[in-house]
This record gives C-alpha cells, sequence and structure tokens, in this order.
C-alpha cells in the first residue's frame, strides 16, 4: 500500500505550486504594463525632432526649399513659432481622453474578462502607436491627424492599468504588498526607459519608426497576453489570498474563534498567504458604485494627492528631453538617453517607499515625507543640475525617486489597499473601480501638467519648476489628514506595547 506525503511535503509542494503561478502572474502584468508605457515615451523624444534649430545643421545639396527658408528641418505643422504649444496639445489630446476614459475602464473593468479586455486595448494600442509613427512615412503635415491618432491611443490605453493592479490584487493579499508592489511598479519606468532608447535610435534618420517598433512590440505583447494571462487563482486550482478575515478584521488581527477551527486552513498573513477552502459555489458579488468607491476612506484623499503628484511626473515624462535639449545643449538622442536616468531613479523611489510603508504601516506619511523632499530637490536640479553631467545624473536620478516613489505608491499598493478595504465585506469586485477613480483622478493631471509646461516655457523654464514645486507641496498638503490619522494609530500601537511590557 502506497504511503500517503508528509504533511510537510504536501505542503511545500502546493505552496511552490502556488508561488510559481503568482510569480508568473506579477511577471506577466510586469511586462504588460512596461508594454504601455513604452509606447507613451516616444513622442517626448522626437519632440526635439519636429523643431530644430536648422541654421545648425548642413542643408541637403537636393534639398528644393529656399536657402533663407530656416524651418527647412522642422516637420509641418510643428515649424511655426508656436510649436510648443501645438507640441501641449497633441500631449494633452492622450492625456485628457486618457483621464476621461479612466473613469468609465475601471466600470467595464469589473464587469469584463480581463484577459479579454486586456488583449484588446493592447492590440489597438500598438495599432494606434504605429498609426502616429506612419505619419512620417505617409508625409503627413495635418495637426488633426495627430491629435486624432492620441485621442484614440489614450482611450484604449485606459483599459491597462486597473486591468493589471485588478489582477495582481486578485493573485495576491496585503502583507508585504508595499515591497513587492513598488518593485512591480518599476514596470513604468523600465517602460519609459526603454520607449527613450528605442525611439532614440531612429530619432535622428526616420524618426516614424520610434513609434512604430514600440507599437509593433506592444501589440505581439496583446497577443501572448490573451494566450496567457490568467485572472483567477482558481481558474488553476491556487489558494486564493487573504485580504480580510471573514469577519471584517485586518488580515494582520487575529480572530480568535477561526483558529483551528472551520474546514479552511489559516497560514500568517503575507503576499504569499491563502487560505485553501474546499470550492463551493457561492454568488458573486455585485459590482461596486462609483458614489459606493468614493465613500471608502482614503479614496479621495489619495485621488487629489495623485492629480498633482502625477502633473509633476508626466511633465517629467513629456517635456525632460526637451528641456535638456534646450538648457544642456545635447543632440535629441542624447537628451533622450540622459532623461533616463529619472526613470532610474524613479524605480529606486518605488521600490523605497514600498519598503517604508510597509515597514511603518504608514502609505500616507511615506508619500507626504517623500514629497517634501522632492520640492527642494528640483529647485537645485533646476539651477544646478545643467552644471556638469556628474550633477545633472545624480540629481536626475534623486529627483526621479523623490517624485515618482509617491506615484508609484499611490498608483499600486495604496490603490489595491483601498480595493480590498475591509469595509467592502470581501467584495474584490471593487478593486477595479477603486483603481480607475484614484488613476483618473490623478490622469487629470497628467493632462493639466504637460499642457501648463508647454504654456509656461516660453517665458521661462525656471516658471516651469515654481509650477512643479506648487503641484507637488499641495499633493503633500492633501495627505495631512491621512497622516495624522497614521501618527495617532502609531502612538496608540507604543502605548499598547509600553502596557504589554509593563505587565
Amino acid at each position: 500500500m502506497r504511503s500517503s506525503l508528509a504533511p510537510g511535503v504536501w505542503f511545500l509542494r502546493n505552496f511552490s505550486r502556488d508561488s510559481w503561478f503568482r510569480g508568473f502572474i506579477l511577471l506577466l502584468t510586469f511586462f504588460i504594463y512596461t508594454c504601455y508605457h513604452m509606447s507613451r515615451k516616444p513622442i517626448s523624444v522626437v519632440k526635439s525632432r519636429l523643431h530644430q534649430n536648422c541654421s545648425e545643421l548642413l542643408k541637403p545639396i537636393n534639398d528644393s526649399d529656399s536657402l533663407n527658408d530656416t524651418t527647412w528641418c522642422d516637420w509641418a505643422p510643428f515649424d511655426k513659432n508656436n510649436y510648443k504649444e501645438l507640441l501641449g496639445a497633441v500631449d494633452n489630446a492622450f492625456l485628457v481622453a486618457y483621464a476621461i476614459g479612466m473613469f468609465i475602464s475601471g466600470i467595464f473593468g469589473e464587469r469584463l474578462p480581463l484577459r479579454y479586455y486586456l488583449s484588446a486595448g493592447m492590440l489597438l494600442s500598438g495599432l494606434f502607436t504605429s498609426l502616429f509613427g506612419l505619419g512620417y512615412f505617409w508625409n503627413i503635415h495635418m495637426l488633426w491627424y495627430f491629435v486624432l491618432i492620441q485621442i484614440c491611443n489614450g482611450l484604449v490605453q485606459t483599459t491597462g492599468w486597473p486591468s493589471v493592479v485588478t489582477c495582481v490584487g486578485n493573485w495576491f493579499g496585503k502583507g508585504k504588498r508595499g515591497l513587492i508592489m513598488g518593485i512591480w511598479n518599476s514596470h513604468t519606468s523600465v517602460g519609459n526607459i526603454l520607449g527613450s532608447l528605442i525611439a532614440g535610435v531612429w530619432v535622428n534618420e526616420q524618426w516614424g519608426l520610434s513609434f512604430v517598433v514600440p507599437g509593433i512590440i506592444t501589440a505581439a505583447m496583446g497577443v501572448l497576453t490573451f494566450l496567457f494571462l490568467i485572472e483567477y487563482p482558481e481558474d488553476v486550482d491556487c489558494t486564493t489570498p487573504q485580504h480580510h478575515t471573514s469577519d471584517g478584521l485586518d488580515e494582520n488581527q487575529d480572530n480568535p474563534e477561526d483558529l483551528g477551527n472551520g474546514p479552511c486552513i489559516n497560514k500568517e498573513s503575507s503576499l504569499e498567504s491563502a487560505t485553501r477552502c474546499p470550492k463551493e459555489p457561492r454568488a458573486q458579488p455585485a459590482a461596486i458604485s462609483f458614489l459606493g468607491a468614493l465613500r471608502i476612506p482614503g479614496v479621495v484623499e489619495f485621488s487629489l494627492c495623485l492629480l498633482f503628484a502625477k502633473l509633476v511626473s508626466y511633465t517629467f515624462l513629456y517635456w525632460l528631453p526637451l528641456y535638456i535639449f534646450n538648457v544642456a545643449h545635447f543632440s535629441a538622442k542624447q537628451a533622450g538617453d540622459l532623461s533616463t536616468l529619472f526613470d532610474v531613479g524613479g524605480i529606486m523611489g518605488g521600490i523605497m517607499a514600498g519598503l517604508i510603508s510597509d515597514y511603518t504601516n504608514g502609505r500616507a506619511t511615506t508619500c507626504c515625507v517623500m514629497l517634501i523632499l522632492a520640492a527642494p530637490m528640483m529647485f537645485l536640479y533646476n539651477y544646478i543640475g545643467q552644471n556638469g553631467i556628474t550633477n545633472s545624473i545624480v540629481m536626475l536620478i534623486i529627483c526621479g525617486a523623490l517624485v515618482n516613489g509617491p506615484y508609484a505608491l499611490i498608483t499600486t499598493a495604496v490603490s489595491a489597499d483601498l480595493g480590498t478595504h475591509q469595509s467592502l465585506k470581501g467584495n474584490a469586485k471593487a478593486l477595479s473601480t477603486v483603481t480607475a477613480i484614484i488613476d483618473g483622478t490623478g490622469s487629470i493631471g497628467a493632462a493639466l501638467g504637460p499642457l501648463l509646461a508647454g504654456l509656461i516655457s516660453p517665458t521661462g523654464w525656471n516658471n516651469v519648476f515654481y509650477m512643479l514645486i506648487s503641484a507637488d507641496i499641495l499633493a503633500c498638503l492633501l495627505l495631512c489628514r491621512l497622516v495624522y490619522k497614521e501618527l495617532l494609530a502609531w502612538k496608540s500601537s507604543l502605548s499598547r506595547d509600553r502596557g504589554y511590557k509593563e505587565i
């Protein structure tokens, strides 16, 4: 007679299988959103190619333009003196469409299969990104074409964020969520870096390929998403994560009535923690309403904070290469490559913010401290950041960490925390709507930032940085109530610890 497996061996075998699937989903969603951001970045690199100082370039012998033509190297309609406003309009077409579409996207994300929703979104995103670049090969010089493509791309790109956060939220519990999601959220910066490097290869020659190549890669990733994405752990007989216990207690609090009782095996709270129960048919929870999501404590404050934090981040995303090109006088490719250091700092900042917030259990306080430090660092970068390549590298990395750290934490761990808040009593369907509300509000700031930069930059880059510093301070102030609540919670926790020691 065959002996049964020892309990420890059985646990390790099943634990290993669950961990493998969780790691696979984390990696797949990482690549998915890397592609989304990669396809957004080329426009910031190509801007400096669409309008150049033609007097510094050697005019081709066979060029039919007049010898006195000072815009022969520019791409119409961006060859006029108001080119910054026109480029700002192209940016804003994408970002306004993205902000509006994000509020609707979360509602669809709750009601449609994520695999189909994400796959269709990536295929369409790849198509519209490529169409922007094909304007070069088709010799299109009409502003409405580029604006229309950006509007369509902005709408289809809203399929990405609520879907990947919901998928990761389905697979992972709350413990150590800040650290894991901080690492996972580096897909934003990795996508920006890849987009800059790929665009930089062709920006000085056939700039259309700077869009076509990322578009093809994004569409190909959409096909892989359709083939391999697994929405729920139950679909492959994996254990489901514990977000909260059944009576609404936070998962890191013990429920004495459940210990050792009932048919489920409760393990220690962590990202890998799960409850294995016999499969039983259960009614699916109803999707939460928009107003219901707004009533979740902290959603409004973090949403408004993200509006200003994303305003700062996206202004750097869309205008940093042009700022470096104009102020430091690098070539278009060198400016694009140097701007990737901001995203390298963003990776570090996201991981650091997640790690600190997990250790302190203070998401709002972590964001607030980083925002406070970001303001003087942006001021210093504008004044001394271009005084040498070493200064520029160091300041870009530090600014990237402090600007993108809070943005990364709010859009990942905070969104997932609020989307699985104990007041929802286990209704995981709220996660997509909460994520869409937070990121959609942030996207309003993402649209405002580049628009304001385009309007203010003709008056001087100093004024652009003053605008960014003001937005950073406002983001910090909006978290004051939540920071106060966290400080009270820490004080209460310390008092309890002292009480136990005295006993």
